[in-house]
């Protein structure tokens, strides 16, 4: 962790410097306009200030996580095992077929869209009908509970 925070910091100066030596370059390069930010190319200097803000946004962040987190993650320890750093994430069902319904729902729906607006209420019906039958999966048939 620590790894990476250096390492969006680093990245951080980069684009600064990066954004100072652009624009300096700018203005030295065109010198056949009179008023200085005609002789600035704003797209680039505006794109690269606000990506070393992106990257300073990331990197307190990621330095904020870090000391809330108040330990050596097992990532960044060198006697950790695979199971430590394997939390509990939730339950999954592997063999629900759900999903897939609800991914083809969207596609109609999406399809609609583009299409026919006649398709809309039809993808809208199945997205219920596969949401449904997700969230109550483990309520009937051999596995309900």
């Amino acid at each position: 962790m620590k790894t990476n925070i250096n390492l969006w910091w680093v990245l951080t100066w980069f684009f600064f410097a990066v954004f100072i030596t652009y624009t300096v370059w700018n203005l030295v390069a065109h010198t056949d306009q009179e008023l200085w930010w005609h002789r600035i190319e704003w797209v680039g200097s505006t794109a690269l200030l606000f990506t070393g803000f992106m990257g300073a946004m990331i990197a307190f962040y990621v330095s904020r996580v870090h000391k809330a987190q108040g330990g050596v993650l097992p990532e960044d320890s060198l006697t950790a095992d695979i199971d430590d750093g394997d939390p509990e994430i939730g339950e999954f069902s592997p063999w629900s077929w759900w999903p897939l319904v609800l991914a083809f729902a969207a596609s109609v729906f999406i399809i609609g869209l583009a299409v026919g607006q006649f398709l809309l209420p039809i993808g809208f019906a199945i997205f219920i009908v596969a949401i449904v039958g997700w969230v109550y999966e483990y309520y009937r048939g051999y596995f309900a509970r």
